[in-house]
Parts: C-alpha cells; sequence; structure tokens
C-alpha cells in the first residue's frame, strides 16, 4: 500500500506537468483564433474605409464636374451678352458716324454758302466805298479843299474864336473860387476860434509848498535825512531844501507823483507828526485821494462838454488826463478845447454834432495808457473805444486824426480842430516834451533789470535812484546792477554832462512786543 501510495505520489507532478503543457497549448489555440479574428474585422474595416473614400472621391469629382460645367456656361453666356452689348455699341456708333457726316455735310454746305454771301457784302463795301469817294471827290471840287484841309481849317478857326474867351473863362472861374473858398474857410475857422476861448495853463516840472516856518524844513529832512528818503523813495520826486524862506520844492517829470508828494506833505506838515510810518500813511491816503480827484476831473470834463452816458471806467481814464501832459499842453484841457471847436465846427458845416463832439473829446483817450501799454495814442484810442462799445462813427475820427486823408467828415473836423488847438501860440512847447520823453527812457532802462521795485529820475535827470528787492538782489548785485545800468545808458541815451546811478537796497524788519 504504501508502495502504491509513494507510485502515485509521484505520478501527481507529472500530471500537473501534462495539465499545464495542454492548457497552455489550448490557451495559444483560443489566442491565436481571437488574434485571427481581430485581424480579419481589422481588415474589413479597412477596406470598408477604403470603398467610402472611393465612394466620396467619386462623389466629389461629379460635384466638381457639375459646377465646371456651371462655370463653362455662365462663361459662355456672359461671353454671348458681351458680344451682343458690342454688337449694340457698335450699331450705335455706325449710326453716330452717319448722322457725324451728315451734320458735316451740312456744315460744309452753310460754309460755302457763308462764303458766297461773304464775297457778296465784299462786293457791296466796295461799291458803297466807291460812290462815297465819288461823293468826297465832288465835295472837295465844289469846297476847292480836300478833306484834311477842311477839318485843319474848321479846328483852326474854332480854336482862334473860342480859345482866348475859354482861357479868361477858366482862370476867372479859378481865381473866384480858391478866392472865395479860402474866404469862407478863414471865415468859418475864425468864427469857431472866437467862439471857443479856452485858458491856456503852462506846464512846470517844480511844485513849491509854501512851510509855517522854517524849523518845518528840519522836521521834513529828520534825523540824518531819514524823513526826506522816506518821502523821495515812496512817491518817486525830489525834494529840494534850499535858502528859500519858509518853502520848499517838489521837483518831478511827472504830475502825479509831484500832486502825490504834495498832497502828502500837506498833511504831514497839518498834523505835525513827522516820521517813516506817518509818512507811508499819509502817501497811502494821498493816492487815494489822487484816484479819487481823478475821477472828478474826468466827470467835471464830461459835464463842461455836455456828454452823459459814458462808462464810469472810461470816465476813470478820461480824468487821468489831468496830469498828462504833450508837448508842454495839459491833455484834460485839449481835449475839452477840440471838443468844443469840433462842435462848432460840424454845426457850421452841416456834419453830425454829437458825434464830432464826443470824437473830439475822446481823440487822445490813448494817451491815458501809452506809457503802461505798447502802441501809439490813435491804436489804444481805438481800442479802448471798442473795448467800452462806442459806436464806430465815433471810432473812426480817434483812429484817424492824425491820418493824411480822414475817411468820414466828422474825422476831419476832428483833425482841423486839433490842429487849431495845437497851434496857438504858447500852447506846446517841444523841448518840454522831449525832456519829459528822456527822463522816461531813463527810468524804463532801470526798470528792464530783474528785481528792481522802482526807479525815479531826479534832478532834471542827472541822478536815477533805483530801488531794488533785498530777497532777490545782494549787495554784489546791487553794484553789478549799477554798472549795467551806467553802460546802458551811456550807450542808448544821448544827454549833457554825466548820470549818477545810485542803487537803493534797504532791508526793513517788523517785530511787536505783546
Amino acid at each position: 500500500m504504501i508502495q502504491v501510495a509513494i507510485a502515485n505520489y509521484m505520478l501527481y507532478p507529472i500530471f500537473i506537468g501534462l495539465g499545464l503543457i495542454a492548457g497552455f497549448l489550448v490557451g495559444y489555440f483560443i489566442r491565436k483564433k481571437m488574434a485571427q479574428a481581430e485581424a480579419d474585422s481589422l481588415e474589413s474595416k479597412m477596406h470598408s474605409a477604403i470603398n467610402d473614400a472611393k465612394a466620396k472621391e467619386k462623389e466629389i469629382l461629379l460635384k466638381a464636374k457639375d459646377k465646371a460645367l456651371d462655370i463653362i456656361d455662365k462663361a459662355k453666356e456672359e461671353e454671348q451678352n458681351r458680344r451682343s452689348e458690342l454688337r449694340s455699341m457698335q450699331s450705335r456708333l455706325e449710326k453716330r458716324e452717319t448722322l457725324f457726316d451728315q451734320k458735316l455735310l451740312n456744315l460744309e454746305s452753310k460754309q460755302s454758302k457763308l462764303q458766297k454771301n461773304a464775297q457778296k457784302l465784299e462786293a457791296v463795301k466796295k461799291q458803297i466805298q466807291k460812290i462815297r469817294q465819288n461823293q468826297l471827290d465832288k465835295l472837295e471840287k465844289i469846297a476847292g479843299l480836300n478833306k484834311e484841309e477842311a477839318k485843319n481849317l474848321l479846328l483852326e478857326n474854332v480854336e482862334k474864336d473860342m480859345g482866348e474867351n475859354l482861357m479868361e473863362r477858366i482862370k476867372k472861374l479859378d481865381e473866384e473860387n480858391s478866392t472865395e473858398l479860402e474866404k469862407e474857410a478863414k471865415k468859418r475857422l475864425v468864427n469857431v476860434i472866437q467862439r471857443c476861448s479856452v485858458n491856456h495853463a503852462v506846464e512846470t516840472t517844480t511844485t513849491v509848498i509854501d512851510l509855517p516856518s522854517d524849523e518845518m524844513k528840519g522836521r521834513i529832512i529828520g534825523r540824518e535825512g531819514r524823513n526826506i528818503r522816506a518821502i523821495e523813495k515812496l512817491t518817486g520826486v525830489e525834494i529840494v531844501v534850499d535858502d528859500t524862506p519858509e518853502a520848499i520844492t517838489i521837483s518831478g517829470f511827472s504830475p502825479i507823483r509831484r500832486q502825490v508828494a504834495k498832497t502828502a506833505l500837506d498833511k504831514l506838515i497839518l498834523d505835525g507828526r513827522i516820521h517813516p510810518a506817518r509818512i507811508e500813511e499819509a502817501v497811502e491816503e494821498a493816492k487815494k485821494e489822487i484816484a479819487l480827484d481823478i475821477k472828478k476831473a474826468g466827470e467835471d470834463a464830461c459835464y463842461e462838454v455836455g456828454i452823459a452816458g459814458l462808462d464810469p471806467k472810461l470816465v476813470q481814464i478820461i480824468g487821468r488826463l489831468k496830469y498828462r501832459t504833450s508837448f508842454g499842453q495839459n491833455v484834460l484841457q485839449h481835449s475839452i478845447e477840440v471838443s468844443h471847436l469840433s462842435a462848432l465846427l460840424a454845426e457850421d458845416l452841416g456834419a453830425d454834432v454829437n458825434v464830432a463832439k464826443k470824437a473830439g473829446f475822446l481823440h487822445d483817450i490813448g494817451k491815458a495808457v501809452d506809457h503802461e501799454i505798447q502802441g501809439t495814442h490813435p491804436e489804444l484810442g481805438r481800442d479802448i473805444g471798442k473795448k467800452f462799445n462806442l459806436s464806430e462813427q465815433v471810432i473812426a475820427p480817434i483812429a484817424t486824426h492824425h491820418d493824411d486823408k480822414p475817411p468820414t467828415l466828422e474825422a476831419v473836423i476832428v483833425k482841423v480842430a486839433d490842429a487849431i488847438s495845437g497851434a496857438r501860440p504858447g500852447a506846446r512847447k517841444d523841448t518840454y516834451e522831449k525832456y519829459l520823453q528822456r527822463l522816461d527812457e531813463l527810468e524804463s532802462i532801470a526798470k528792464r533789470h530783474d528785481g528792481v521795485e522802482k526807479s525815479y529820475a531826479l534832478q532834471a535827470g542827472r541822478e536815477i535812484r533805483v530801488f531794488v528787492e533785498p530777497q532777490k538782489i545782494s549787495d554784489i548785485d546791487a553794484q553789478h546792477m549799477a554798472e549795467e545800468v551806467a553802460k546802458e545808458i551811456e550807450a542808448e541815451l544821448k544827454y549833457p554832462g554825466e548820470i549818477r546811478v545810485t542803487i537803493i537796497r534797504e532791508n526793513r524788519l517788523t517785530e511787536y512786543a505783546r
């Protein structure tokens, strides 16, 4: 039993090995069958895809052929249309050519007819000339003169008979007209001048202030001259303290500066307190009073000439002319006089009196700002008139009163009135105007430097004082500025003697004790 069991036990691995071999062979055959089936399936799919692609290719080719046939048909149709159009165009051109030929034939026939008519006209013209010449020949035989001789004889007789009479008549008329016109012009101008009487005040460059006593001179000068320096700095004038008893002199080319200084000194003398702080207050009060006086001067001038309805700002500008001179003549008084003269001339000549009066009154309004704004006073006056909406009839004389040919009758009247007012003996002084111009140029040279606060021309233009801002200009800069200003004066101005340039740099510190 044991041996049988052992034998059986030894056979088990053999059986297991045979089973494994059999299983492997069975699996192999099954796997082969499955792979074969899968390969057969892929091949069938490939064949099916190839067949589908061939079918689509055929379909696409058929569609392409159909489209190509359609395109060919359309091209043939378009070609036929073009050919038909060309045939129609050709037929139209042929018709037009036929018409053109017909018209050309008609023109040629008309041209031949015109030529024939022209030849007939030429023949008729020659015949008429021949007849005319025959008539002239007959007239010359009858008169015993040819055409030119008869014409010259007629002209000589007319010239001989009428020439002397015509010349005498023309000469007589010219003399009578010129004499009468000159008499009439003189008569009208004399009447106008006699009816307008305005006093002329001679402008000077100094103002004298009466003092209650000579002791006041020392108080005005102040300790070490501090008071008089403060007045001169704030007003821009020169205070002349000399041996004249109970009087001091204010010197300056600007009437406004002199008036401010005079008003301030009058207040200081009346108050009795004279020191730099009080001087500043007095100068500010004087400036305000001068502004009010300028406004009142403009209002009084408008009332005097009888002009109302002007803008208050324009009236203020007119008042500034009180402190403006032209060749030594006060411009405000000159404007009032020109207004009166213009009104009288306009009334006498039948022009618009209101326009002439207003234009004459405002003709020099540009001189109120010509020291501040660039431009001639007629141009500035025109701009001011437009700014304040004056009429064109008034603006035209203002802008053209110095032109050779003013555009309107009122402008001519204003020009004549301006010449009458300025031509009176003693009305104007050319040297005075040049003097003021030189002083103004002297101040402007210093003002164009950076850091300059104020500049004043003093001692009749022999000294210029320049006040600079201490924060911007150092002592060294002030020295350089003095040298530069002196060089510029030497290069740009003509003057007798020498001009002293003084640069003033002052620091003022203020603190309050509480």
